[in-house]
């Protein structure tokens, strides 16, 4: 008959039938540690390292501003009579020949702001890199949970797969026995059809966190697939009141934005001095003929003053004084919307853990009895094909749905651990 072929078809796709697919996905090496994992990424990931090596640039700034300009050296030599070198130096006063040096001396306490403000500016990149840290180690989190909600869907589509075939062959016998309809052989083979449908597309997302994870790992696509474990539930001991002041003092974007605050106000602070003139000395030596004249000896103090203050300076410190005032606003920002993710994922862990609980003991025992009770009523004809087949969809729903929360649950721990910097496991 057609649909006995079809079922043949059904059960090959399914996967009964194809064991090179499933060897291409089942790596021999057994599951990864997820903390193993997260070494690796850290140690590997060229995005994390391109961030570690603009911090370590940012380090050599400071000394480089808060030092003293080079001085300058010059040489001089005057003629009297001719262009030609040293012409008149043996009798004239007026040819010699000279040394310097010059040095530039900003007003007193600039180099030491510029150095400062360099320095915050290198510990707001230390900032950005253990925010990029955080945010990676968030990603392979999300990446490896979602990955084994996977597996194990794959699991319950393959076991309930085979439970599917029990209701078929239920309902074939009742045909055979004149107690049932084709109908109910060929709507068994519908929702087969179906189920095949989401193993596909559960194939199509495993495969796409797969090449997630090698990209965060930096491996090659190429490479053999990364086996997770299997997903357990966990229980963090804090409150929010707890995280929220952990979040305060430990999360990187708020501590960037910090530092970016406090170079905003060294900014003010240097523009004030710029107000201040600055300075420049030199020193000269100057010599003509030894055995008729004396050295010279030629001290020079010169000063750079700001007198266009209402073009430079001022505007300069207004400048400063903005952007000051936005850093702060900014952080306010950061903080509000920090507090608004943390309590976003809290409430979305602890409601999670309540749902997890309901599945666990309520729903899915009932739904599972309610089957097997309607399995047994539909074989000796006490229960029609429709209930028995609702009763079926509602195992596999309830199933797949306990699984999916638990995902979002660790989850949801993750990204609190990224806001907080706190072990959540």
């Amino acid at each position: 008959m057609k649909f006995i072929s079809i079922w043949i078809l059904g059960a090959s796709l399914l996967g009964f039938g194809a064991p090179g697919l499933r060897a291409q996905n089942s790596p021999a090496a057994g599951p990864a540690a997820l903390a193993d994992l997260l070494n690796e990424a850290e140690k590997n990931n060229p995005q994390l390292q391109a961030a570690r090596h603009a911090w370590q640039s940012a380090k050599q700034v400071p000394t480089q501003l808060s030092t003293l300009p080079d001085p300058q050296v010059m040489l001089q030599q005057m003629n009297v009579g001719s262009p030609r070198p040293f012409a008149g130096y043996t009798n004239s006063d007026f040819a010699y020949l000279g040394i310097g040096v010059s040095q530039d001396l900003p007003y007193p306490g600039k180099l030491r702001l510029k150095g400062e403000i360099a320095q915050k500016e290198a510990d707001a990149t230390q900032q950005k890199y253990e925010s990029l840290r955080r945010t990676l180690r968030a990603d392979l989190k999300m990446a490896y949970f979602q990955s084994a909600y996977l597996v194990k869907r794959q699991n319950i589509l393959d076991e309930d797969a085979q439970l599917l075939q029990q209701i078929e062959e239920a309902a074939d016998s009742r045909y055979r026995n004149g107690f049932g309809n084709q109908q109910e052989v060929l709507q068994a083979q519908l929702e087969r059809t179906k189920l095949l449908r989401e193993i596909n597309r559960n194939q199509l997302e495993q495969g796409k966190v797969q090449a997630a994870l090698k990209n965060l790992l930096n491996r090659s696509q190429t490479s053999t697939d990364i086996e997770t474990s299997s997903l357990s539930e966990s229980a963090p001991a804090y409150s929010f009141e707890q995280l929220l002041a952990q979040a305060k003092t430990g999360n990187p974007d708020l501590a960037g934005m910090q530092k970016m605050v406090e170079r905003q106000g060294l900014q003010v602070d240097l523009a004030k001095k710029d107000f201040y003139p600055d300075f420049n000395v030199q020193g000269m030596w100057q010599r003509t003929d030894p055995s008729q004249f004396r050295a010279y000896y030629q001290f020079t103090v010169g000063m750079r003053i700001p007198i266009y203050r209402t073009r430079r300076q001022r505007p300069e410190l207004a400048q400063a004084e903005s952007d000051r005032d936005r850093a702060k606003s900014e952080l306010d920002a950061q903080s509000q919307q920090t507090a608004f993710q943390l309590r976003q994922q809290f409430i979305s862990a602890e409601k999670s853990a309540e749902l997890l609980k309901i599945y666990r003991e309520g729903l899915i025992p009932q739904a599972r009895a309610t089957l097997q009770s309607g399995m047994a009523a539909y074989q000796s004809n006490r229960q029609d094909f429709q209930a028995l087949l609702a009763s079926f969809l509602d195992v596999l729903k309830l199933d797949e749905e306990y699984w999916q929360t638990l995902s979002e649950h660790e989850t949801s721990l993750a990204q609190m651990e990224e806001i907080t910097g706190v072990s959540l496991r």
